[in-house]
């Protein structure tokens, strides 16, 4: 139904909410992004591309860009043979425990990105674990400190994707393959790896945004190995050099921008793996083939919870790694500003949960209710966030919102600015979930309630909002889970008084207090892991069961 053909309440209601949502996704992505990109030609002669000339020209720049790279390749091809192999043994085997491995694997998701860094500190740094166990000389610190942290990072990532592209699959094709001759290496080399390629390509394009736009895996333990996202932080926070960091930013904007361009046309050109007339594959037993995979599951789970489990025993030991006796003295918080900042993150969090859940859906309804020619427009800036590190659009806000007598700069050194810009980090993944589920929802629903003569205000109250409410209640998790863990895109955002837990991790561990750093990675793990759990025992306890909070 056209826009025109609307009731004129329906057409007052559809452009309001069309032209809000549009209104804010322009202020709080496109007038930062705007701000970084005219920052990055600003001189003190005036407009010109000297800022770009002076980095080019700096060697050190071909070696920071040259190390961006080879982390985000290296990590990025690791990071899909390990994550394929464990999806494919989660998805085409009977082995057991399938559950609990699936849940180690998605560790890191609860965690800020530091968290593995700051393991393979206590595990392979100079005073970790193994080098005084052992004895061994292993200088974790520079390129290979980056790529594990990183990969053990982006795993969870690639491993949901390809987990999806891995869990539906045409029984009738590997019948065939077999009733040919076909053995299981060429069966996998012919049938399995070409139906989930586009899975492959789209894991690949989103491992690789994550690791080159990552800050708190390098600017922990990196030393000095530099990569783009800490020079960005080095150059605003270290040398106050706004129009050098911006022109970092449009930078690191440029591979990631490009990055999820080509993840959306992989997407777009995926055709269906099932059919009316397909059979769905059922995995059978297959003892030897179980045990083999079983075994390597196991080995990559340990290596993902080994970096989580000797972070929360750092916390408990009096001193790491001189004395480690049993004590709860870290957890006393006898630093600046105390446990503040973990009260700080929650409240951020909740801010960040309850304004994604109207910004966010409602830019979802807007988009799929009222086919107006804005609509493409909203669209497009609805996803545009995608391809924006948090660490560029951070830096957007000091640019574009520092400035006295604007509107926006009266919720600056806010924790709601905050809020905001998490909101709009993680805009996409939120818009494409709600749209998502709003699209399953038949037109009839609304064309009955048209005709009984409600407005599409009333049908939304009434109808959409009782069908889609587990959705909504998943994106509200989803934003909550993120603002906890969240860091670079916070990081040039926060003050004295909206210090964040995830921060006050970063600046412990920078100042050498690892056990106190720990204990506050701790403390985010376990507010994320028990804020899941209280949701789905207040559901329970509702008589609601069935709803599946991480998507």
């Amino acid at each position: 139904m056209r826009a025109s053909r609307l009731p004129d309440s329906d057409r007052l209601f559809g452009v309001f909410t069309v032209g809000a949502t549009g209104l804010l996704l322009v202020t709080f992505v496109l007038i930062p992004l705007w701000a970084i990109l005219k920052n990055s030609f600003v001189t003190p002669e005036g407009i010109g591309l000297d800022n770009f000339a002076r980095y080019f020209a700096d060697a050190r720049f071909i070696t920071v860009v040259g190390n961006t790279f080879e982390v985000g390749i290296s990590v990025t091809l690791t990071t899909l043979v390990l994550a394929y192999g464990f999806a494919y043994a989660i998805q085409r085997t009977c082995m057991p425990f399938k559950g609990v491995l699936r849940i180690i694997a998605l560790l890191p998701v609860f965690s800020p990105s530091l968290v593995q860094a700051l393991g393979l500190q206590f595990l392979l740094g100079r005073n970790g674990f193994v080098n005084r166990t052992f004895g061994t000389e292993i200088d974790i610190y520079g390129f290979w400190g980056i790529f594990i942290s990183d990969a053990v990072y982006a795993f969870p990532h690639a491993f949901l994707i390809l987990s999806t592209a891995l869990a539906v699959a045409d029984a009738r094709l590997y019948e065939s393959a077999e009733t040919l001759g076909a053995g299981p290496w060429r069966i996998f080399r012919t049938v399995t790896l070409p139906g989930t390629r586009y899975g492959i390509a789209s894991a690949a394009f989103v491992v690789f945004t994550i690791v080159i736009t990552d800050f708190g895996n390098p600017v922990v333990i990196g030393g000095n190995y530099s990569v783009l996202a800490v020079e960005i932080y080095n150059q605003v926070s270290g040398q106050a050099n706004f129009a050098m960091g911006a022109v970092i930013g449009v930078l690191l904007l440029l591979p990631a921008a490009l990055a999820v361009t080509g993840e959306k046309w992989i997407a777009r050109r995926q055709f269906a793996s099932l059919t009316s007339q397909s059979v769905p594959l059922v995995p059978r037993p297959n003892p030897a083939r179980d045990i083999a995979w079983f075994a390597y599951s196991v080995l990559v789970a340990l290596a993902i919870l080994s970096l989580v489990a000797i972070v929360i025993y750092a916390s408990f030991v009096r001193l790491w790694p001189y004395n480690l006796s049993f004590s709860l003295r870290h957890y006393e918080f006898d630093v600046q500003n105390g446990i503040q900042p973990l009260w700080t993150s929650i409240s951020v969090a909740i801010v960040t949960a309850l304004l994604a859940i109207v910004f966010v859906t409602g830019a979802a309804y807007a988009n799929h209710a009222f086919p107006m020619r804005a609509s493409r427009i909203l669209y497009f800036l609805a996803i545009l966030p995608a391809a924006v590190p948090g660490m560029v659009l951070g830096l957007g806000y000091i640019l574009a919102f520092n400035t006295p007598g604007q509107p926006v700069y009266l919720i600056y050194d806010t924790i709601l600015i905050i809020a905001v810009c998490n909101v709009y980090h993680y805009h996409a993944q939120g818009f494409l979930l709600a749209t998502t589920n709003i699209k399953q929802i038949s037109s009839t629903f609304d064309e009955a309630s048209a005709t009984l003569g409600a407005t599409k205000l009333r049908t939304v109250w009434r109808v959409t909002l009782p069908m889609i409410w587990p959705t909504v209640l998943a994106v509200g998790v989803f934003f909550f889970m993120r603002a906890m863990v969240t860091l670079s895109a916070v990081i040039f955002l926060i003050t004295p008084s909206t210090q964040l837990a995830a921060v006050s991790v970063l600046y412990l561990d920078d100042r050498g207090a690892l056990n106190q750093a720990a204990a506050f990675a701790v403390c985010i793990m376990a507010t994320v892991v028990a804020f899941l759990v209280l949701t789905q025992l207040a559901l329970r306890l509702a008589g609601i069961r069935g709803v599946n909070l991480v998507r």
